[in-house]
């Protein structure tokens, strides 16, 4: 169950952060990190580790564009 939900909060984040690679929306992905961190969170404590990895993987595109942007572009 908590891998399913780290899935859908890594979706959820994935939604916020595909937008947010257009320049002058970067300011979303600090918005994206912590739902990133909550299921990162969840699929460490799950059995499985599909969603802490999904999660893993959106969050390391959010960092590489906050850090092309400057951490605010």
């Amino acid at each position: 169950m908590l891998n399913i939900l780290s899935y859908l909060l890594g979706i959820i984040s994935l939604i916020v952060v595909i937008p947010a690679t257009i320049p002058l929306l970067g300011w979303a992905n600090w918005l994206a990190l912590p739902v990133i961190v909550i299921g990162v969170v969840l699929g460490a404590l799950s059995s499985r580790d599909g969603g802490r990895n999904f999660c893993l993987i959106v969050g390391l595109i959010a960092v590489v564009r906050l850090s092309l942007g400057g951490g605010i572009l």
